[in-house]
């Protein structure tokens, strides 16, 4: 028996067109900036009081993704800019906001208004991701309040480090988050993104107080991130926060690899393999026996 259609976008050109539910979840449509228009020519004066005011941001690409950035199908905005520097970043394009494209949130809302019947169908809607999406707090906020309106579920995917940059009225329009936390140690997270770890767990513990729920998402890099003691400080802290729904435990993968080199960045994690996956089961039997839900 054919199961069931649903309607689905094309990812491009925001036709909708029928597809078999199963099918649904297999659905990975990247688009770049396509069908949403950038700002149009203004003065430099004009430009900046736009962005000041949230009315534009710096946007790098947006994809429409199943089972990917949150519950659902989604609309997954990546946002240009990010504080960090993660040694295993597979989307170091992202990097700068002055290389993304400006986007009038107006704009965007419009496609994402495009998709309420996909949303509505699997449970899905908008993922906000980057670069960092608190780089640009002004419009990540105008977005969420948008979508919110609208009546979509709001997910944002951030490190957390910029976490300060986020207003309780922003929170307020946000029904999940995934946070990456990348190091459970000071120094070892110091090594792998070049910033400080303090930000991200204050941030996870705010979230917690809020009753927001999170999911928290861990990149198991060999020789980086995997050493015992560094996973059991991130499964210890994951454990106390009474919000967190789910950890998904990531490999390491050697994706990002041509960009880096496209862009002229030095990249030195070169000679790092991907994990074993006994050593990727290992990490995830850390988070597990902490009671934790793990992915």
């Amino acid at each position: 028996m054919r199961p069931p259609a649903v309607v689905a976008p094309d990812g491009i050109n925001g036709e909708y067109v029928a597809v078999p539910e199963d099918a649904v979840p297999r659905l990975r449509r990247s688009a770049g900036t396509a069908g949403i228009a950038t700002t149009a020519e203004m003065s430099h004066g004009e430009h900046v009081a736009a962005v000041r005011a949230g009315e534009i941001g710096s946007m790098h690409s947006w994809e429409l993704v199943t089972a990917v950035d949150g519950p659902g199908t989604r609309m997954t905005v990546f946002l240009a800019g990010c504080p960090l520097r993660c040694l295993y970043c597979h989307n170091p394009d992202t990097l700068r906001m002055r290389d993304g494209e400006p986007v009038a949130v107006d704009e965007l809302l419009r496609r994402v208004r495009r998709y309420l019947p996909v949303f509505r169908a699997t449970g899905g809607g908008l993922t906000v991701s980057g670069g960092e999406p608190l780089m640009q707090p002004a419009f990540l906020g105008r977005l969420l309040r948008g979508a919110k309106e609208m009546g979509v579920h709001t997910t944002v995917d951030t490190s957390g480090f910029l976490g300060t940059h986020a207003s309780d009225a922003l929170l307020d329009d946000v029904d999940l988050v995934l946070l990456d936390v990348k190091s459970g140690l000071p120094q070892t997270y110091l090594r792998t993104t070049g910033r400080e770890l303090a930000p991200t767990l204050d941030f996870s513990r705010r979230l917690a107080a809020r009753g927001t729920p999170m999911w928290i998402r861990f990149v198991a890099v060999p020789g980086l991130t995997d050493a015992p003691d560094n996973v059991a400080a991130v499964a210890d802290h994951v454990a106390s926060l009474a919000t967190v729904e789910r950890v998904e435990v990531l490999p390491f993968h050697q994706m990002g690899r041509d960009k880096w080199e496209r862009l002229d960045l030095p990249y030195e994690l070169g000679e790092t393999p991907a994990p074993e996956p006994a050593d990727v089961e290992r990490i995830r039997a850390q988070f597990r026996d902490r009671g934790l839900t793990v992915f």
